[in-house]
């Protein structure tokens, strides 16, 4: 028997001890009933075991060979139920026969935004997506424009889904403890279905004025422009576009529908 799994810094592994948050992480889940679950990254089980007598269908993904092996070892009822894998690599439409299903875990640190990224490419499978991640993450997620902690991650997740920041959690409960605090989330899918604008353009904009977040609208589309004209074989005077008083502000000034109008009106300018 192993008695204990030796957390591996490559993997960003930091085990939660402390048994009363585990069991209020794994209790966010019933905010969608009725549906299997997923765990990401379930370590030794500490959310797990408070999941199982949901009496949902619930899997949990783990690439941790020893991790593995003690789910094994301590929950046989786990058994055909462990999936060996990499969170980041899973065709998630095959992992309950194409039904939908709530997501959540104790998130690897070193990984939490791919994951929702992920979640984003597979929302019409999960309606619901609960968890714990860094306070820092957690805070950008939910944070509404006009703050320092929007960003991209905000505008395309909230795009789909409404984020609630629950609670925060010390890293003296974790074992190794993290150098950061942790909140625990839960992102509910809003009643959007169709976003209201080419979406790939729409990513495309926000990661451009993001990564240019201190300069003005203007100056961090310039880039973009030159990067759709190359791809269009020719090159066009956008100034005009460039003036409109919208692009005198700075990204994290601007709400997820403005930058859907915005996406169009790029969109538009490209045809000219």
């Amino acid at each position: 028997m192993i008695k204990s799994v030796r957390p591996k810094k490559f993997l960003g592994q930091h085990f939660l001890k402390d048994l009363n948050i585990a069991k209020g992480i794994a209790d966010t889940v019933d905010a969608c009933p009725d549906i299997p679950i997923l765990e990401v990254g379930p370590g030794m089980g500490v959310l797990t075991q408070f999941l199982l007598p949901k009496g949902r269908v619930t899997k949990v993904v783990e690439i941790d060979f020893e991790s593995v092996k003690y789910l094994r070892e301590t929950y046989p009822q786990l058994e055909d139920s462990i999936v060996e894998d990499d969170f980041l690599k899973m065709h998630l439409e095959r992992t309950f026969g194409g039904r939908p299903f709530v997501l959540t875990g104790n998130y690897p640190y070193n990984i939490s935004s791919q994951i929702f990224f992920k979640m984003l490419d597979y929302r019409h499978l999960i309606p619901c997506c609960t968890g714990m991640i860094q306070k820092e993450v957690a805070e950008r997620l939910a944070a509404k424009p006009g703050c320092k902690a929007y960003g991209i991650l905000s505008v395309l997740v909230q795009l789909w889904y409404d984020v609630e920041y629950l609670f925060t959690v010390e890293p003296g409960v974790f074992n190794p403890p993290p150098k950061v605090k942790s909140a625990v989330i839960r992102m509910t899918r809003n009643d959007v279905s169709d976003c209201g604008c080419d979406e790939r353009l729409l990513t495309r904009v926000v990661k451009t004025a993001f990564n240019q977040r201190r300069k003005m609208m203007r100056g961090s589309l310039k880039p973009l422009f030159a990067q759709l004209d190359a791809e269009q074989g020719g090159a066009a005077d956008h100034s005009a576009f460039l003036a409109q008083p919208l692009l005198t502000r700075r990204p994290e000034q601007l709400s997820v529908a403005e930058f859907v109008a915005l996406t169009n009106a790029v969109a538009q300018e490209m045809a000219r």
